[in-house]
């Protein structure tokens, strides 16, 4: 049997003290797990394919799991833009513009590497057919934080967390990435924070909003 865990919360970053505040990638995004139509087999949503709506964060998972379907589809909700193999951590990023990742594992308890039970197939960048797109600059959301995105700090926890610039968001807007550049060094005098935003080019300059 093949799953599906949808990550679709906005990026997280890791705030360490400074003169200027570090923003550092940090990893505290929940997945919810799916089961996928069992027809597609190995070729389980290639380049191009489209999926059902994720279950809302808190969901019953088992009970509203997202499947592949035709892009025609009435249910089609999100096409995939990148395929990949493996597993996220180290391996290529999403699209700047992602709004969410599907992660696909195999569930095979007798070929095991890590004792969860599944052995991971790859990820999908998923973009949704219709707007508005969380993953767009300023939106607030997508699993990537790029030039244009607005972050607030939490101050208990050292984070810096990504929120709509327009405001409507459950916090307001401290900053704001302007660019995305290959070191500190290569950000303006102006900057605020440092964001790691990883990548080719992993640093994000911010300034505040």
């Amino acid at each position: 049997m093949v799953a599906l865990a949808v990550l679709t919360t906005p990026a997280c970053t890791e705030v360490t003290p400074g003169a200027e505040q570090d923003g550092l990638m940090g990893d505290s995004t929940p997945s919810s797990s799916a089961v996928p139509s069992a027809h597609h087999g190995p070729g389980l949503l290639r380049r191009g394919e489209c999926a059902t709506r994720p279950p809302s964060r808190g969901a019953d998972a088992a009970g509203s799991g997202v499947t592949e379907v035709r892009c025609a589809s009435e249910r089609a909700f999100a096409r995939v833009t990148v395929r990949h193999e493996g597993r996220t951590k180290g391996g290529p990023n999403c699209p700047a513009r992602t709004d969410f990742v599907l992660h696909i594992n195999e569930h095979r308890p007798d070929v095991d590497e890590d004792g969860d039970g599944g052995v991971p197939l790859g990820y999908a960048c998923m973009r949704q057919l219709d707007g508005p797109h969380p993953g767009d600059p300023g939106a607030g959301g997508g699993p990537n934080t790029i030039s244009g995105d607005c972050v607030y700090t939490t101050s208990g926890r050292r984070e810096v967390k990504e929120t709509p610039c327009a405001g409507e968001g459950a916090r307001e807007p401290a900053y704001r990435v302007f660019r995305v550049v290959e070191g500190r060094a290569d950000c303006p005098e102006s900057t605020a924070l440092f964001v790691d935003v990883g990548g080719d080019r992993p640093v994000g300059c911010a300034r505040r909003h």
